[in-house]
């Protein structure tokens, strides 16, 4: 009975020296932050200044290096007090340029404008062309358009009508003028009822017809 007393007392110390190693890991004791970044000093850089320079992408640049930041396209030096960056004058766009590219650290234009827009179409440096019955347009070197709209005179009737395609009315029946509410042609005498003869103004077809009384066909009946 001793011996087994003893042997049960020898398992009780055995079994957690095996137990303990392989249920304890570091896993289930993370260390903190600040033993995780002390055992890595040498990899944490924040403060660059007087060190090195810093591009947009997090990339670091010695003192003296040439570098891009990345928000420029002009080199720039690192420097004790930070990127220098190259400033040059760049040449003025020509104000004809249709295409900037802005690859390098100036803006570079790639192609000219070399047309005219008028009324949302283009047409082609010296090119004539109507863009309505009135108007006579061209497209000027300057890639402006020049117009000149059609003077009408002013037409011999009270009734002028637009044709198609073209721009200025005419008078489809020749010459003419009111008499009252009646449209009477000119250069003839037009008797409009029993008592007036009517003919119209020369020259001046907007004016009322100039019209006189006669003996009236009635009286004369009578």
């Amino acid at each position: 009975m001793a011996l087994h007393i003893h042997e049960a007392w020898i398992l009780l110390f055995v079994i957690p020296a095996l137990v303990a190693p392989a249920a304890i890991s570091h896993e289930d004791y993370p260390a903190d932050e600040g033993d995780q970044t002390s055992s890595n000093d040498n990899l944490i850089f924040d403060d660059y200044r007087g060190k090195g320079c810093v591009d947009d992408s997090g990339f670091v640049y010695k003192l003296g290096e040439r570098f891009f930041p990345g928000h420029s396209n002009c080199p720039c030096v690192c420097t004790e007090d930070g990127p220098v960056c190259d400033q040059p004058e760049c040449p003025k766009i020509h104000p004809k340029c249709t295409k900037v590219e802005h690859n390098g650290c100036c803006p570079e234009c790639k192609e000219v404008k070399n047309f005219c827009e008028y009324h949302g179409k283009n047409y082609k440096i010296l090119e004539e062309f109507k863009p309505s019955p009135c108007e006579w347009c061209r497209c000027e070197p300057s890639n402006e358009v020049h117009c000149v709209v059609a003077d009408c005179a002013v037409p011999e009737c009270v009734n002028p009508v637009y044709e198609p395609e073209q721009c200025c009315p005419v008078c489809k029946n020749g010459p003419n003028c009111f008499a009252g509410t009646t449209i009477i042609p000119a250069g003839i005498e037009v008797k409009v009822d029993d008592c007036n003869i009517c003919h119209c103004h020369n020259g001046d077809w907007w004016k009322p017809a100039q019209c006189s009384k006669r003996e009236c066909q009635g009286k004369q009946a009578l």
